[in-house]
């Protein structure tokens, strides 16, 4: 559902996310909505992606693959049409259980609260009314969604602080945080994307045992947008990151009309204010 209003000027929204090309798929059409209707949109990324895969050996190299998909993000966010794109700098962790995990660097290792303090200021400084960021699953469990998660949801109210604290004491309040949704991947969309791979005789990316345990729980969407007016923005922007776009992948040779149905469709959950009915409005009272 959207609002009412088709002008969105005043508005200021942050995605954080934790790679590059997480803010995609499951908000890339909703993140052009924003901007088609006058949003200022900013888009923050934990890691710069460094363990990644490369789709082709002629586009990056594992020593420079940071730098490649730093640079993927920012064109595919000029696609979108935003230009305020962030990078807190820390190393891609990995799949849970590598040695990627173990890296000084990496974002595991990160401090929790200084992590959450740098998305606080960064809230802080864009006057942010909505934030968009990973849902407690992490999509498919990747642990660097699930910190992203974790340490936006606690910047949200270090930002609330932070605004009260320099509040001049008149009362008036300019802005402040209103919306923090988290993007979701409903399990049973999963479950039916996985078995349409399998009857295409498509090898899914998730092995069986798995296809029953990722993504979020059906009941946790509080919030449903059609972004089919978007899709071809969302598609074209996706695809800047070449890197990560496998021409041989089971995406890639879905057919045309169900991959148009599967990414015009975006599900979230209303995290904050937390007394959210089913199917609330995506910009309830901003």
């Amino acid at each position: 559902m959207l609002g009412k209003s088709s002008d969105l000027s005043g508005l200021s929204v942050l995605g954080s996310f934790a790679h590059p090309d997480d803010e995609g798929f499951g908000s890339g059409g909703t993140l052009a909505m924003l901007v088609d209707r006058g949003a200022r949109v900013s888009i923050v990324c934990a890691t710069n992606g460094d363990v990644g895969e490369i789709s082709d050996p002629a586009l990056a190299t594992p020593e420079n693959l940071f730098q490649v998909r730093q640079e993927e993000l920012r064109e595919a966010m000029a696609v979108t049409g935003i230009q305020d794109v962030r990078f807190l700098g820390y190393r891609d962790s990995g799949m849970d259980g590598t040695p990627d995990n173990d890296h000084p660097d990496c974002l595991f290792q990160a401090q929790p609260d200084k992590v959450a303090e740098r998305l606080a200021e960064i809230m802080v400084e864009v006057q942010a009314d909505l934030v968009l960021t990973h849902d407690p699953t992490g999509g498919y469990g990747h642990p660097d969604h699930k910190m992203v998660y974790e340490f936006t949801t606690r910047a949200f109210p270090l930002a609330v602080d932070a605004l009260t604290a320099g509040e001049s004491g008149s009362g008036d309040r300019t802005w402040g945080p209103q919306r923090l949704y988290y993007v979701c991947f409903p399990r049973s969309n999963f479950r039916r994307m996985w078995q349409q791979m399998k009857e295409l005789g498509l090898e899914p990316p998730f092995a069986s045992q798995m296809v029953d345990s990722i993504g979020s729980p059906d009941e946790a969407v509080t919030t449903t947008l059609d972004v089919s007016a978007y899709v071809d923005i969302k598609r074209e922007s996706l695809n800047r990151h070449r890197t990560q776009m496998r021409l041989d992948g089971a995406f890639a040779k879905m057919p045309e009309e169900m991959m148009r149905e599967i990414m015009s469709t975006e599900y979230f959950t209303l995290a904050f204010p937390e007394n959210a009915d089913k199917n609330v409005d995506l910009l309830a009272g901003l």
